[in-house]
C-alpha cells in the first residue's frame, strides 16, 4: 500500500480525465471453490487496488460526478470476527487510502439509481468476474447478459492512459519483488537434475512465491515441452539431454509481479544443436532489450527480433531466401508464433482485462492478421515508465510443422527437411521485464536471473554437487 496521497492523486487525476457522471470501480468479493466457507485466495481488483488501494473483499470504490471519493462496505460482525480474528473498520481502511466518506453497501444501489434519474452517467470498466456482472446487473438494472455492453470507452482510456506509465513507487516495488523472482528461477536450475519431477520443482517454486508475497501471479510453466508455449502440465519426471523451460513469476500482497523464463539444460550440459539455438535466442533478446527506448514502436523492436532469429536460423539451414522478405511474409511464424511480450505491473498481462488490443495497440498501430505477429500483445509506441517483458522463443511444433510442410507453406523459404531434424526439439523461451527509462530501458530487479549459458549450466551444477538442494 502507498501513502494517502498516492491514492488521493490517482483519483483526482481520474477524475479529471473522465468528464461528468458517477466512476464505479467494485473490488472483489470472495470466490467459493466449494462452499461459502471455503474460497479461493483473495485477489483484488486491480483497478479497484490502483484507486482505492484496499486489500479486503467486499468493498466497492465510487468517484461521484463532484469529484467525491466514497467507498461503500460492511463492517464484520462479532460472529465474523469468531473465524477471521479483528479487522479494522471500513472508515479506518478508507482513512487509510484518503478517503472520507464511507456507507453500507446496503445503500449503494439506492444511491446508484438517484444519480441515474439526474441523467449521470454511470462509467464501469468491463467485468471479467461472474460475481461482478451479476452485481452490475443488480445495481444499475441490467440483464447480466448486457452489462459488459455499457462499459465506458472514456473510462477505459483513462485507466490505461495512467496505469500504464509506472511511478517511481511502482518500480521500487516492481525491483522489491524481483528478488523473489530471481530465487524461484535459480532454484529451478539447481534442481533441475535428471530424476528429479516437474512437480516437485512446481511445488517448491510455489513455495518460494508463498513465502516472499501472495503466491504465484500465474499458473507456473515448468515443461520440458517447451515447445507448448503455456504447458500446464507438470508431471514428467526430467531426463538428461532434454530442456526445461520455467515460466513463472510472483505476485505481491499489492499485486504487483514479475515474469521471467529460462530454459535450462536438464543435468547442466547443452547438446551442440541446443547450445546453438539457445545462443540465437539469447542474441534475440538482447537485441529486443537494446533497441527498446521510448519513441520506439514495441512492433518494431518486435520485426527487428524476428530478423534476428530469422538471419540465425537461415545460417543454421533451417531458413533461406531474402531475410527481410521472409520476415515481411511471416517465415518465423513457424519457429516464434508469439509476440515479443506484453505490459507488466499490477497484472502478468497488465490491464488486458480492459481490452488488449485497447491496452497494447494505438490509432497509429494497427493489429496485424498474419499468423504469428497477430499475437503480439503490445505495439504501441513505448514511453518513459512502461514495464515490458522481453520474452523471445524458438520452438518446434511437431503439428504445426506437419501442417506447413503439407500445404507447402513457404516452401521456398522454409527447409524442412532440415527442419525434420528439430521436430523432437521442444523449445526455449527466455524472457526478463524491463522498464522503460530516460535513456533506454533497463530491467527489473536488482541483479539479472542467470542467462548466459555458462552462468545456467554453474547454477545446475550447485544443485547437482548440492544434492539438489
Amino acid at each position: 500500500m502507498f501513502d494517502a496521497s498516492v491514492y488521493t492523486a490517482r483519483r483526482d487525476a481520474l477524475r479529471s480525465k473522465v468528464k461528468g457522471g458517477v466512476i464505479l470501480l467494485p473490488g472483489h468479493v470472495d470466490s467459493p471453490i466449494n462452499n461459502a466457507a471455503n474460497c479461493y485466495r483473495f485477489r483484488q481488483d486491480s483497478n479497484f487496488a490502483y484507486y482505492f488501494g484496499i486489500y479486503k473483499p467486499g468493498m466497492v470504490g465510487v468517484i461521484d460526478e463532484g469529484g467525491r471519493s466514497i467507498i461503500y462496505g460492511d463492517d464484520v460482525s462479532l460472529d465474523d470476527i469468531v473465524w477471521t480474528g479483528p479487522v479494522p473498520t471500513v472508515r479506518e481502511q478508507a482513512e487509510e487510502v484518503g478517503v472520507k466518506t464511507t456507507r453500507p453497501l446496503r445503500d449503494l444501489p439506492a444511491d446508484l439509481q438517484v444519480a441515474i434519474r439526474k441523467g449521470q452517467r454511470m462509467h464501469i470498466a468491463p467485468p471479467y468476474r461472474a460475481e461482478t456482472v451479476l452485481q452490475l446487473s443488480e445495481w444499475l438494472g441490467l440483464m447480466p447478459t448486457h452489462v459488459r455492453n455499457y462499459a465506458s470507452e472514456e473510462l477505459i482510456a483513462a485507466i490505461i492512459s495512467m496505469r500504464e506509465v509506472k511511478s517511481a513507487g511502482e518500480i521500487e516495488e516492481l525491483d522489491r519483488i524481483a528478488e523473489v523472482g530471481y530465487e524461484m528461477q535459480t532454484a529451478a536450475m539447481r534442481m533441475a537434475q535428471p530424476g528429479e519431477q516437474e512437480n516437485t520443482i512446481f511445488g517448491v517454486l510455489e513455495g518460494i512465491a508463498a513465502t516472499g508475497g501472495n503466491l504465484t501471479s500465474f499458473g507456473s510453466i515448468i515443461s520440458q515441452h517447451g515447445e507448448t508455449l503455456h504447458n500446464d502440465k507438470h508431471f514428467d519426471i526430467l531426463r538428461e539431454g532434454r530442456l526445461l523451460l520455467v515460466d513463472c513469476g510472483v505476485e505481491a500482497y499489492s499485486n504487483y509481479v514479475t515474469d521471467n523464463t529460462r530454459t535450462i539444460p536438464v543435468g547442466g550440459t547443452f547438446t551442440p544443436q541446443q547450445l546453438d539455438m539457445y545462443n540465437l535466442v539469447l542474441q534475440a533478446q538482447e537485441y529486443g532489450i537494446a533497441h527498446s527506448k521510448s519513441g520506439v514502436r514495441y512492433l518494431d523492436v518486435h520485426l527487428g527480433v524476428c530478423g534476428v532469429i530469422v538471419e540465425g536460423l537461415r545460417a543454421m539451414g533451417l531458413v533461406r531466401g531474402d531475410v527481410k522478405e521472409a520476415v515481411e511474409i511471416g517465415v518465423q511464424g513457424l519457429f516464434f508464433p508469439h509476440g515479443l511480450g506484453h505490459m507488466m505491473g499490477l497484472d502478468c498481462h497488465d490491464m488486458e482485462s480492459l481490452g488488449e488490443t485497447l491496452v497494447g495497440y494505438s490509432r497509429d498501430v494497427a493489429r496485424s492478421k498474419q499468423f504469428g505477429l497477430s499475437a503480439l500483445r503490445c505495439a504501441k509506441e513505448l514511453k518513459e515508465g512502461f514495464v515490458v517483458t522481453v520474452e523471445p522463443g524458438i520452438y518446434f511444433i511437431p503439428e504445426l510443422i506437419d501442417q506447413w510442410k503439407a500445404q507447402g507453406v513457404m516452401k521456398g523459404f522454409i527447409n524442412y527437411d532440415e527442419v525434420e531434424k528439430y521436430r523432437n526439439f521442444g523449445g526455449i523461451r527466455l524472457e526478463d521485464d524491463i522498464v522503460i527509462t530516460a535513456g533506454g530501458c533497463r530491467i527489473i530487479g536488482k541483479k539479472r536471473i542467470p542467462i548466459a549459458p555458462a552462468d545456467v549450466t554453474a547454477e545446475v551444477q550447485k544443485g547437482r554437487f548440492a544434492g539438489k538442494k
